[in-house]
This record gives structure tokens, C-alpha cells and sequence, in this order.
């Protein structure tokens, strides 16, 4: 059966830079929200990819997360109300548990994480993308904000965290820059919650500028 007759909510895809506030507005939007940086791979997956000229996994790269599973809890989700999900360690790189996720009646929910933008073209393709977006903000204030919240919680040696910190704040513009070339609309956070409310209401999706024809749309090489 057709994705577009069964299907009874639809998603909004919430993207952009680690640290960019995706998890806060999504909070702020409320509407239940579907974690996506659950769906990273685990630390001793063989196909995790490095940071060129590093050891570094790059958990930058789209290739680190595991977006045939997201997609489907998306879908299942948007068909019927509920699905089961992983909860990802990001501190020991690990699934530990996972969890029931249900939206009950809802017609909307947000799916948030840093590779949001990359399941764009196919939740369109089922009929269950309501909008897609990626924040943008100054590389600066993100790199301020990513650091803090990744040394509050740990997540990684503070090493790893300034390296990856570093790296991220000066690709950021390109990061986001391959969203936008990937289908989601660049803005800050007022715009995206008037897009989100008007998503809620029914609107239709506004189209997106076209992006800059440079922009790759390979898989990111560049956070959590």
C-alpha cells in the first residue's frame, strides 16, 4: 500500500551544526520529538569513518549513523503513533537500552540531530515531510555552546572535544551550506518555530531556495 494513503502524521526534520540549539527548539516547539543521534552507529562498528590524517572517529560524517533505521522508525511513526527506539551512549559510544516512543494522536512531531537534513528526499519520496530545516547561528557562539554542553556531559576527553570543536567552528559555514543542498531551509530559531507552528496548522511547505550549485551532498566529513 502507498505510503501517501496510510500515513496519518508527518515529520518535521530538524537540522543543522552541533551545538546550532536543534534539541532546545525542538523543546521549545512542544511537540513530541524523535531523537536521531540515537541512531549512531556503535563504537566498534568496522565501517565507522576517521577524520583524515586522524585515529579520530568522525562522528561528523553522515557515514557514522545508521539512516535506514531512522527513516523507518520515522515512517512508523508517522503510520501508526509508535515505535521502538535506540538510546545511544555518546560518552561510550553504545546503545544501552532502548525505549518506546509514541506520539499518540499527534499529527506532527519533530526528528531532530545533526544529519536530519540527510533523510530530506526520502521522507519526501513517502509522503511524510511536513518541512525540513537547519539552523544557523555565528560559527563562534556555536563552537562556545557545543563545548560547554559536550565537557558538562562529558561526552568525549577534552582533547577530542577541542580538536573536533576546532574543526567543526571552521567548517560550519560548509556544513551548513550541504544541508541546505540536501533540501532544508536555513534559518534562525524565530523562523523555525513560525515555520514549525505553521506546519502544525497544515500549511504546505514552503519551497526552499535553491542552494549553491558547489554545495556537495556527500555524506559530511566534517556533531553530535
Amino acid at each position: 500500500m502507498s505510503p501517501h494513503r496510510t500515513a496519518s502524521a508527518r515529520v518535521v526534520l530538524l537540522a543543522g551544526p552541533s551545538g546550532s540549539g536543534k534539541s532546545s527548539l525542538a523543546a521549545r516547539a512542544g511537540l513530541p520529538v524523535l531523537r536521531l543521534d540515537d541512531f549512531y552507529k556503535e563504537g566498534d562498528d568496522p565501517t565507522l569513518p576517521l577524520v583524515a590524517g586522524s585515529s579520530d572517529i568522525d562522528w561528523d560524517s553522515a557515514l557514522s549513523w545508521d539512516a535506514d533505521a531512522a527513516v523507518a522508525a520515522i515512517l512508523e511513526l508517522c503510520r501508526t503513533g509508535r515505535t521502538t527506539v535506540p538510546v545511544y551512549s555518546i560518552a561510550t559510544s553504545s546503545r544501552v537500552d532502548t525505549e518506546e516512543l509514541d506520539i499518540g494522536r499527534t499529527q506532527l512531531f519533530i526528528a531532530e540531530g545533526i544529519f536530519a537534513a540527510d533523510v530530506v528526499s526520502r521522507c519526501e519520496e513517502l509522503g511524510v515531510l511536513a518541512d525540513a530545516l537547519c539552523l544557523r547561528g555565528r560559527p563562534s557562539t556555536t563552537f562556545r555552546r557545543r563545548l560547554v554542553r559536550d565537557l558538562r556531559e562529558g561526552r568525549k576527553s577534552v582533547a577530542f572535544l577541542l580538536r573536533r570543536g576546532w574543526r567543526l567552528m571552521r567548517a560550519e559555514r560548509g556544513i551548513v551550506c550541504r544541508q541546505t543542498a540536501l533540501g532544508a531551509h536555513p534559518c534562525a530559531k524565530a523562523e523555525a518555530l513560525g515555520r514549525i507552528a505553521n506546519a502544525a496548522a497544515g500549511s504546505t511547505r514552503p519551497r526552499t531556495a535553491t542552494a549553491d550549485p558547489s554545495a556537495s551532498v556527500r555524506p559530511a566529513n566534517t556533531g553530535r
